[in-house]
């Protein structure tokens, strides 16, 4: 088998070696926080943090129940790791970045910093709005139309699968300012395309909170009114976003070529 055969099997297999170094790392960073609240402040304290929104809007006195055997250790263990990921998200994200970035060109890879951090802020704004906001007003919204009849008792398996759900839901919702700039800026759409198009989005969006949000007006008036509020945002940021040319591709090509040549 000749070298130039050998060439891209090699480079695949260097490419793979990279991929599992990095989900290594993302791994090691998201377990080593796990092992850290795990043991402080503990996996029932901040169970007990997430479910505080839900114990505040049942009547005084009742607490949520577990139906399963293990569920009661479970369902901590579980809302402690994914506290642990959202704490190393900025690593984990890096590490992504940082696996794709000798692909790109220059200028796309000084959007490395931004990016990481405008989405992981913006992801952990989405699911700060959900937890103190959202969840207080949903919940008592639904409390409220409970029968006399009945005393309201969540499983605490189900109210996790629920919470991370809307945690998601919010989260992605809060990335649509960067969603709106990188179409921009990559060329893909214009602002005055994405104007344009305005009416459709906020359909969208009703029809994205309707499938995702709880069966009642009011969870889905609060996905869907922030998802069309930041999408204008998105926008009166593109207004200062100069779209890509190809130019600068050809630039960035031709100092990396001649950058490798020096070095060779």
């Amino acid at each position: 088998m000749s070298q130039a055969d050998t060439a891209p099997q090699e480079g695949f297999m260097s490419h793979l070696v990279e991929l599992r170094n990095r989900l290594i790392k993302a791994v090691i960073a998201v377990m080593g926080v796990f092992v850290v609240l795990f043991m402080y402040p503990g996996a029932s304290v901040i169970y007990d943090f997430l479910a505080q929104p839900m114990l505040a809007s049942l009547p005084q006195g009742t607490r949520m129940i577990a139906t399963g055997v293990i569920t009661p250790f479970m369902v901590p263990v579980k809302v402690t790791l994914l506290a642990a990921f959202i704490l190393a998200l900025p690593y984990v994200l890096y590490q992504a970045w940082a696996f794709v970035a000798p692909g790109l060109y220059r200028h796309e890879q000084k959007l490395a910093l931004p990016l990481i951090v405008s989405s992981s802020l913006l992801f952990l704004a989405g699911m700060a709005f959900c937890y103190f906001i959202v969840f207080n007003t949903v919940f008592a919204f639904i409390t409220s139309f409970a029968p006399q009849s009945i005393t309201p008792a969540p499983d605490i398996e189900a109210y996790l699968s629920f919470v991370i759900t809307m945690f998601i839901a919010f989260g992605v919702t809060f990335e649509v300012p960067i969603a709106v700039v990188l179409l921009v800026r990559m060329g893909i759409m214009s602002v005055e395309k994405l104007r344009e198009i305005r009416g459709y989005v906020i359909v969208v969006a009703f029809v994205i909170a309707a499938i995702v949000t709880p069966p009642d007006v009011i969870s889905q008036f609060m996905l869907a009114v922030p998802l069309w509020i930041l999408y204008e945002v998105g926008l009166l940021l593109a207004r200062n976003i100069k779209p890509r040319k190809p130019d600068e591709d050809d630039g960035d090509q031709a100092s990396e070529s001649s950058s490798t040549s020096k070095t060779d």
